[in-house]
Formats: structure tokens, sequence, C-alpha cells
């Protein structure tokens, strides 16, 4: 009988050594005369556990990790072709604690599937979405997404339906469907999780929002840093044509969509849905003047539908198990699931899909197994470069859009960056007005000039130099660029600067009683 054997082809798996191990695996098995066959997966996310090699049984898919090549020929040796015993051993994957209480509904393949085998999509319940799209009026597939309470998971927090109302109500002779895939954010990577690990349900999801807009064409926008998920794309891309899935005629409704693959200069404001489309016209990515909105003059001027990865690739689960179903997770206005991605000073970082509601001190601790140095966790970064710096008093706050916008901070794209007692956050204040110094587009003086004169002030501080009016200078600072700014990364700068001054007052030079 074949063995099945499981190794992802992530990038982050492979950084680990993944392909090694693959073909120490292959090369162990033809001496041995062992007969198994390798499936190349995506990652499950465990990234302190990878590689993460699994082996299909009879009771399910049994874990080792982390594995590397030179651990082969004892697996071999203890029979883990057939789930035998080694300390590598983690037992059933699925049984893994932190795996085990996770709500994977957009990542429900992610780890499980050959990312480029349609076959194995359509095992696994994909393109059910897109069949039942089919049998819908736009206006109906348009209100089951709004019925869901998704919300663009990029960052605002807009929620989708509303947005492809308005293009599916916009007269013009062409719309377009594009999906931002410039994920530019330090500490996250679920949208590369999801295109190297199931690019099809990416595909499926733009091609249900084209069906609702009326769009017939539509465009990956991706970050050029990705090469493997540029591969996997344009391989399931090319599969989904061949099968009747894209094109002229899709499975025989003579409705129409095509999709291409664009690749980004490396600009992190090309992930501002205005700059990404000047981008993709072939112009310098500089954000344009809103309104008009991207939904009735968007690419080339035509009504755009433009959606983060996530939330195009949780769409087919919206329309294969209905609104209500994906409504039953979360809490108050924020439905459904949020993939978190947990990195920094942590012991177990990874992919976290969990319910809205859960809780920082619960990641850190319960998933992330408190901080690798052994030292307390002293701030978080929630919500990438742009996000506010929490401290410990803050970590129950629930994972919320409204709850967060409370204490003044921002989910975003779902990123956790962790730091423990040694962070100096001063310095990390000074990083966020350096990064959006060197980021910026230069098109509004108040993010082009006002981060460069925020570094410059930040290092008087820390060198308390005229200390009393360079922090009344720095909050005035932040008050233009926060009310100022023509798009949210000079308008957010101030989140990571603020937070780390009213929170961590002494990095500053501050006493508490003063600050308060």
């Amino acid at each position: 009988m074949t063995a099945t054997i499981y190794v992802p082809a992530d990038s982050s798996a492979l950084s680990l050594g993944a392909e090694r191990v693959a073909k120490a695996i292959s090369d162990e098995a033809e001496i041995r005369g062992v007969d198994l066959s390798i499936t190349r997966n995506g990652s499950r996310g465990l990234y302190w556990l990878e590689p993460l090699v699994e082996v299909a049984t009879a009771e399910g898919r049994v874990g080792y990790g982390p594995v590397q090549a030179q651990d082969v020929p004892s697996l071999f040796e203890a029979g883990f072709a057939s789930g035998g015993d080694h300390p590598l051993k983690l037992g059933l994957t699925t049984e893994i604690p932190y795996l085990k209480h996770q709500e994977r509904l957009t990542f429900a393949r992610v780890g499980i599937t050959d990312p480029v085998s349609l076959n194995d999509y359509l095992a696994h319940e994909g393109y059910r979405g897109l069949r039942r799209a089919l049998d819908l009026a736009p206006s109906a597939i348009v209100k089951e997404v709004t019925d869901s309470g998704l919300r663009g998971r990029g960052g605002a927090a807009f929620p989708t339906g509303i947005k492809w109302n308005t293009v599916l109500n916009a007269p013009a002779d062409q719309k377009y469907v594009v999906c931002n895939a410039d994920e530019g954010d330090s500490g996250t990577f679920s949208d590369r999780m999801i295109m190297e690990g199931d690019p099809f349900v990416l595909i499926e999801g733009m091609t249900i929002a084209a069906l609702a807009v009326g769009a017939t064409q539509g465009y990956i926008y991706l970050r050029v840093e990705y090469p493997h998920a540029h591969r996997n794309l344009n391989a399931a891309i090319e599969a989904a044509y061949r099968a009747g899935y894209l094109g002229a005629d899709i499975l025989g409704s003579g409705r129409r969509f095509d999709l291409e693959v664009r690749l980004g200069a490396g600009a992190y404001v090309c992930g501002e849905e205005t700059s990404l489309l000047e981008s993709l016209e072939g112009k310098r990515g500089l954000v344009r003047f809103k309104p008009p909105l991207p939904a009735i003059q968007g690419l080339f001027g035509r009504p755009t539908v433009i959606n983060n990865v996530i939330s195009l690739a949780t769409i087919p689960i919206v329309l294969d198990k209905g609104a209500e179903h994906y409504r039953n997770f979360g809490m108050g206005r924020s439905r459904g699931t949020l993939p978190i991605q947990l990195a920094g000073n942590v012991n177990r970082p990874g992919l976290i899909e969990k319910a809205f509601g859960i809780s920082l001190r619960e990641l850190l601790y319960e998933y992330g197994g408190g901080s690798a140095t052994g030292r307390p966790i002293r701030a978080v970064q929630v919500g990438g470069p742009l996000g506010a710096y929490l401290p410990e008093s803050q970590f129950d706050v629930p994972l919320d859009y409204e709850a967060y916008a409370e204490i003044w901070a921002v989910l975003g794209h779902g990123g956790v960056v962790a730091f423990d007692e040694k962070v100096n956050m001063a310095r990390m204040a000074r990083y966020a007005m350096e990064f959006c110094a060197i980021e910026s587009c230069g098109k509004c003086t108040p993010c082009r000039i006002g981060s460069t004169r925020g570094v410059e002030v930040i290092d008087k501080i820390i060198a308390r130099r005229d200390h009393a009016e360079n922090l009344a200078l720095l909050r005035d600072l932040c008050d233009t660029m926060l009310n100022s700014s023509l798009c949210a990364l000079g308008g957010m700068t101030p989140y990571p600067v603020l937070s780390a001054l009213n929170h961590f007052p002494e990095d500053f030079g501050v006493d508490h009683a003063e600050a308060a």
C-alpha cells in the first residue's frame, strides 16, 4: 500500500528546510524500497513546528515536527510512513490544541490540500459557492454578502456588501474586480498563506464578486516579494481556465470572467487602494483624491470592486454555507472570523483563525505560549506598522472593531506583534515616523514633511533637548498628520507614536503622573 506523506511548500516552511526534508524523504524511501507519494501542501500555520511533515493513516493525518533532513533516517526506522512512534511525533494533527480550538472558515483547506490541484479543491467543497452564485441574481449575491456581516479584512473594515452594491448599481460598459494582494504590513502573512496554500479559493471569490457586480475582468495585484504565491496563482488560474471556471462561458452559464496576476514594485503605499489602482494602470503609485470612490470611478475610470485577499477568499464559504452560518461567528458588528497572525517575541508564532471576541491575553499565552525570551510581554502592536501599541492593561479587550476603536486602536489586517520588557517604546515611535517618511508617496505635505519632522522631534526628545517643548510639538504634529493626511499612511502613523507616548511615557522621559 502506498503511503501518502505531506510536506509543506509554503515559503516559510521552505525557509526552514522543507525542500531538503522532502528530498531526504524521497531519497530514503527509494533506498529502503518504501512505496510512498509526497504531496506538497500549504502550511497549517503552526510555524514553530515547521517543517511539519504529516502522514495519512486510517485514523487521520499524523504530524511530525519540526523535521530536518537529518531526522529522516530515524523517522523511517521508527516506521513513520505508517504513523510509527518517534520523538518528533505530534499525534493527530487536528488534535494539536493550537489547531483544534480554532474556527477555520477562510482557511478550511490551507495545509490540507495540494494547492494547485483542482481535483483536490473540488474534493474539499471547492467551487460550491460559485455554483450557488450562478443560480442567483446579482442583487441576491450582494444581499447574501451584506447579510453575512462580512467587513473588509484589509484594514478599513468597510462592509463588503455595501461596496459591492455601489458597484452593482453604477452604470458602465466595463467593470472590474481587483484583489489587493500587496500584503506589506510587518508581522502579517495570512494573504500569502492563502495564495500559496489555497489559491483556488481566492479565484472562486473573485469570480463570485464579478458575477455579483457585472464585472468581466479581474486583476490580482501581487507584491513582487511573493514568488511562490505568484507561481501557485498562475498555475491555479490556468487550471481554472482549462476546466471552465474562468473564461468566456463559466460552467456553461454564458457568463464571462477573465483573471490575471499583475506584480507590484515594492512600494508600501500601493497597499492603499487608489495608489494600487494608479500602479495597476502603469503610473507612479500616488494616492488619489476621494471622491470619486473606486466603486464609482476606479480602474481606468470604471466602477471597481477592490478587496483584500482575505475578504475575497471568505466569499466562497458565505455563498456555500449561507449568510446566517457566517454571522453565527463573532460579536457585535464584527461578524465571522479573523485570521490572526501572531508574530514577534512569542514561543509559538503562527496563524490563528478565530471568531471575533478572543482577547490578546488568550492569543499571547494560550496560543503563543508567552514570550520566547521568558520575559514579561510589555507591549503588543496590533494592525501592522500603523497600529497602536497596547499595554498589558489592555490585553483583555476583545478583538472587535468597535471595542478597539474605543481604546483608540485598530485591528487592521489582523497582525499581532509582541515585544518583551526590553523594548524601548520611544525608539519604536521613532521607527513609525521613519517608516512613514521612507514609504510616503510624497503627494501630501502632512505625510511627506510631517513624518520627517517627526523623526527629528523624537530624536530631540530621546536626547532630552528642549524636552517639554518637543513633547508638545510631537503631539501637535501627530494631530496635524491625523486630521490632514490624504491617506491612512500619514493619517495613522500617529497611532503607534501616540500610543507609545501615552502608555509608556517613561521611555520618553516623562513620569506617569505627569503624563496623566
